[in-house]
């Protein structure tokens, strides 16, 4: 069987006051998984710890983002966390603070049989 990416989604979460990274890239965790509803796994029958979770956390300082933490906010599948940097920090110098503003991608991938699965125009019927 082939592993085969079945959802890629995007979200940004932010640490405002703390200079917290890690609540940063769990809040863009969660504005990723809001996006999305994997019904597949009901409808067919796929047992989700099948699924691989595939996570991606950009920030300025990597080194700040606790992984074990992030990964843990995933509520299915087998999470992998990965930290690079990216991210954005907005510094107000008035207050003096720095704005933490963390991206994520989230990739779930399923091992799916060659040829099990293919992609119709609508006016064919699926198999």
């Amino acid at each position: 069987m082939t592993e085969r990416r079945i959802i890629l989604e995007m979200g940004t979460g932010n640490d405002l006051y703390g200079e917290d990274y890690t609540k940063a890239a769990c809040r863009a965790v969660h504005d990723a998984l809001h996006h999305s509803s994997i019904v597949l796994f009901k409808s067919l029958g796929i047992d989700h710890r099948e699924m691989r979770v595939q996570v991606t956390i950009g920030v300025q300082e990597p080194e700040k983002v606790d992984a074990a933490v992030v990964a843990a906010e995933l509520p299915r599948g087998r999470a992998e966390v990965n930290v690079v940097h990216g991210g954005l920090n907005v510094h107000d110098p008035v207050q003096e603070t720095t704005h933490v503003v963390a991206t994520a991608a989230i990739a779930a991938l399923l091992p799916l049989e060659e040829g099990a699965w293919r992609l119709c125009d609508g006016a064919e019927s699926p198999r």
